[in-house]
């Protein structure tokens, strides 16, 4: 099931690069996010870990840090692997998982995360990213946060070719031009979104049932989230719009504008649901 939802995620998103690249180039442009999609979707699966923790600067934690042990104890509760643990420096608390399979995992948790939350906390933040790998969403996230990437990409190109008088110039193209690609530049970013909002939401309740149950008490993870919630709308955090679903509260809950298409479920509801566990 899971692998037929990573391949609709990406039919999706690479229809929609398709779509794009014919608008800015017609049959060469097509051709060429042809390509582009083709690359996109093989780097995706398998490198897209790597890209992501080099976009934030992720350093690998030592075997003595407090982070490195919880995770461990955590894992070997859960009966996973034990994934790599990475660092971000960055004040605002949070964290995300990455990678194509739980034996090819990585947790990263931010600098601010480890500053504000106690062990009990962690376990519950930590735990519900292990939930992630434990249901295989970790391919998916980052699947979707490079293609989201690509496509926003493309749709700024999209937007300069409007600006500069470029576009489809085919034959038989009777409709587009500059307005057509303009459009493009504003929709196809808000389809991706909109993708990773439907796979994003429900797979956040499951991870934090998940690590409600293996952290030791629901309340610790219901805390983290009381505590994710009131520090990520004041701390703000550099985050790439395309990568929001991978986080376990959006980094950019700052921003009004992106909390209308957040990919996370109300936090509240979240608190609710885990302290009715």
């Amino acid at each position: 099931m899971q692998g037929f939802k990573t391949f609709i995620l990406m039919l999706i998103m690479t229809l929609l690069l398709l779509f794009i690249g014919g608008a800015i180039g017609g049959r060469a442009g097509m051709t060429i996010a042809l390509v582009l999609a083709g690359v996109m979707n093989f780097v995706s699966y398998w490198f897209s870990d790597k890209i992501v923790l080099s976009m934030y600067g992720a350093q690998e934690l030592p075997e003595n840090h407090k982070v490195y042990w919880i995770t461990k104890k955590l894992a070997d509760s859960a009966g996973l692997p034990m994934p790599k643990v990475y660092i971000i420096n960055e004040s605002q608390p949070n964290a995300f998982a990455t990678g194509r399979n739980p034996h090819h995992a990585a947790v990263a948790v931010t600098r601010g995360l480890v500053e504000l939350m106690d062990d009990n906390e962690l376990s519950g933040v930590i735990g519900h990213e292990l939930g992630h790998v434990s249901h295989r969403d970790i391919l998916i996230q980052s699947v979707a946060a490079t293609l989201a990437g690509a496509i926003a990409y493309m749709a700024n190109m999209a937007k300069w070719a409007a600006i500069f008088g470029g576009g489809r110039r085919d034959e038989d193209d009777n409709h587009g031009g500059i307005f057509g690609l303009l459009a493009i530049s504003i929709f196809a970013p808000l389809a991706a979104m909109l993708v990773q909002m439907a796979i994003s939401r429900s797979r956040e309740y499951k991870a934090d049932n998940f690590g409600a149950t293996i952290c030791g008490h629901p309340r610790y993870l219901a805390n983290a989230l009381r505590k994710l919630e009131s520090y990520s709308t004041r701390i703000p955090m550099d985050a790439a719009p395309a990568t929001e679903n991978m986080f376990i509260v959006s980094p950019l809950a700052g921003n009004k504008m992106a909390n209308l298409f957040s990919t996370h479920p109300s936090t509240a509801d979240r608190i609710r649901r885990l302290e009715e566990m």
